[in-house]
């Protein structure tokens, strides 16, 4: 590996959102987007010229966004989340409109002096791996249910 000249703090930071492999979405305290990474358009479709101000409101189906907002607003009230170091599955949407299965982590982003100043998600597609695991599961169930019919 080669090294180049220095680069400031905000270069680097840049380049490490821009080149993560997970997406990285940065949402304000009113739940807006304001990063959208190229891993982000990877697993959502949405450009970033579309997703950068739009509410997180264009990934999250309908039927979990009042249990989503009542979750946002208490981990920016607490400014923590009750699933730091944690990853969950949970659905989300496409800018097609095909649902997806992803892992979400979440942090709350403070600012210089300690304030709440936004969210932040990193997220992966884990449609395959779901649908995969779910069948597993089903053909396990079949397979004890033949067994006991025995």
């Amino acid at each position: 590996m080669t090294t180049g000249t220095p680069d400031s703090e905000a270069d680097i930071s840049t380049r490490l959102v821009d080149q993560a492999p997970d997406a990285m979405i940065l949402a304000d305290t009113e739940g807006r987007i304001r990063v959208w990474n190229p891993a982000a358009t990877r697993v959502f479709g949405f450009a970033s010229g579309t997703a950068i101000g739009a509410s997180l409101d264009i990934i999250i189906p309908e039927r979990f966004r009042e249990a989503h907002w009542r979750g946002f607003r208490r981990a920016l009230a607490d400014g923590t989340t009750k699933y730091l170091g944690q990853a969950l599955p949970t659905r989300a949407t496409r800018a097609d409109g095909t649902p997806i299965y992803v892992e979400l982590s979440f942090s709350i982003v403070l600012d210089g002096e300690g304030r709440v100043c936004g969210a932040l998600a990193q997220a992966r597609d884990i449609s395959e791996r779901f649908e995969k695991e779910r069948s597993d599961r089903k053909r396990i169930e079949e397979l004890e249910r033949a067994i006991e019919e025995k």
